[in-house]
């Protein structure tokens, strides 16, 4: 597309009150102005340039590879902000100025923009809307016939002024004979900086043509200022993943209380129930069940899959047919084969968990590799640390674990062993063996009543 696009993301951001830059607070787990990013990115544009403040070297680091940065020295304004975007421009084309702090804005909005601003072919288009609550939105000023002649940001607006409903949005599109007019404008007194918005009434003076369209939704034009604002945005993006999800076949419950991020992907007939976090890039196959207070965080799960109640699940991979919790924690680099059973209050870190094997009460089991139709009996404690390293421990196919067991590590249980309840292994089981660790039962007559005795006597 013959287009550029400059994004506005230079701003401190002080009314957050925070020392991360704005642009880059999380909105679903997201950096806000990466969804800008990935909206302008579907337009095809000739160059994607995004200016930023001198300070922010944790923007400059995410922004590597995706945009072309250029750096505003001093916080100098929006018309300042732009001038320095548009020294990093290689090729001359319209450019679509956009603020890194819209991330509710839609490509169809974008779109529909853009189109209206090529029918008229304006040298100056800006993105309006209706709204009634202006606020501290620049007011679009049109004469008696309509024709756009200024913004008025609410600091210069007279009262009247500041009744219009009509706004600016922050986006425009600016022909390249047009950007000639940023050197005309003047530093605003009462702020220090240059604003953008005079441009308008610049062009209008020499007789450019400006349009404003009033095409989008409120909603969709949102700026994020201040804490109360993330949390107005997070809720509406959240709507949308949320019902985007329920338009291909998931079941959200509760979606008002279901958090998903935007790069989870959830296949059919899957259910999920209220106070569910699913993050990062997790994936989510058919027909699964998520039960209530569920987190789970780039981690992989597969078909008919059941998870249920106040578990958590962090970059791990469990497959079909399986079934984890209630209270379960599978730690990062655990892999649960297929109709593995993971019960109550299970901790699994870095282990793999074979076809058909049970763990299904109070069990820690770390570093571990363990085969297929295992029974792993309550109490059971892989202990893999000696305070200095970490060894492994592996269980072969169809072995039994009795409960209380502590499996101290480097070991290995053999194929079909058992291993008595209550027992510390601390050796390699053979195939098909018993082990036992028990000291002998004995009985001291009397003893339990001559203690009390002498317990009361105090």
């Amino acid at each position: 597309m013959n287009l550029n696009v400059i994004i506005l993301a230079a701003g401190l951001g002080t009314r957050m009150k925070s020392d991360i830059p704005k642009v880059l607070h999380p909105l679903c787990g997201t950096p806000m102005i990466q969804y800008v990013i990935d909206t302008v990115k579907k337009l095809r544009p000739e160059e994607i340039v995004t200016v930023i403040n001198k300070d922010h070297k944790p923007l400059k680091e995410l922004l590597k590879d995706k945009t072309s940065i250029a750096i505003q020295k001093k916080a100098l304004g929006t018309a300042d902000a732009l001038r320095t975007g548009i020294r990093t421009i290689k090729k001359r084309a319209p450019i679509l100025v956009i603020n890194g702090d819209t991330p509710l804005v839609r490509l169809e909005t974008l779109k529909r923009f853009i189109k209206l601003h090529r029918a008229e072919q304006s040298p100056i288009s800006i993105l309006s809307f209706i709204t009634e609550a202006p606020s501290s939105y620049g007011r679009i000023i049109r004469d008696k016939a309509g024709d756009v002649i200024a913004i008025r940001e609410q600091i210069d607006a007279t009262p009247e002024e500041r009744k219009i409903k009509e706004v600016n949005s922050g986006i425009y599109i600016i022909e390249p004979e047009a950007l000639e007019l940023l050197r005309f404008i003047k530093k605003n007194i009462k702020k220090g900086e240059y604003f953008l918005t005079d441009i308008v009434s610049i062009g209008v003076r020499r007789g450019l043509k400006v349009r404003a369209y009033p095409v989008a939704e409120e909603e969709d034009l949102l700026g994020i200022n201040t804490r109360k604002e993330l949390s107005i945005a997070s809720a509406i993006m959240r709507k949308r993943i949320n019902e985007g999800f329920m338009l291909e076949g998931v079941t959200i419950i509760n979606p008002e209380n279901t958090y998903i991020e935007k790069d989870v992907r959830i296949g059919r007939d899957t259910v999920i129930y209220p106070g569910v976090h699913i993050e990062g890039k997790s994936v989510i196959g058919d027909r699964c069940i998520i039960y209530q207070n569920v987190r789970i965080s780039n981690s992989i799960i597969g078909n008919l899959v059941v998870i249920k109640d106040s578990s958590v699940i962090e970059e791990s991979v469990i497959k079909d047919g399986s079934q984890i919790g209630p209270f379960a924690h599978l730690r990062p680099g655990t892999c649960i084969e297929k109709n593995v059973k993971i019960g109550n209050f299970v901790e699994v870190k870095k282990s793999s968990i074979g076809e058909g094997t049970k763990a299904m009460h109070l069990t820690y089991i770390g570093d571990a590799e363990i085969g297929r139709n295992v029974n792993v009996g309550a109490g059971t404690i892989t202990c893999n640390y000696d305070g200095f390293k970490k060894y492994k421990t592996i269980i072969e196919d169809d072995v039994f674990i009795g409960s209380d067991t502590q499996l101290v590590a480097p070991v290995r249980i053999k194929q079909g062993a058992y291993i008595g309840a209550g027992s510390t292994i601390t050796k390699d089981v053979p195939e098909h063996s018993l082990a036992l660790s028990r000291t002998p039962q004995r009985h001291i007559p009397e003893w339990a009543k001559k203690h009390r005795q002498k317990a009361k006597k105090g």
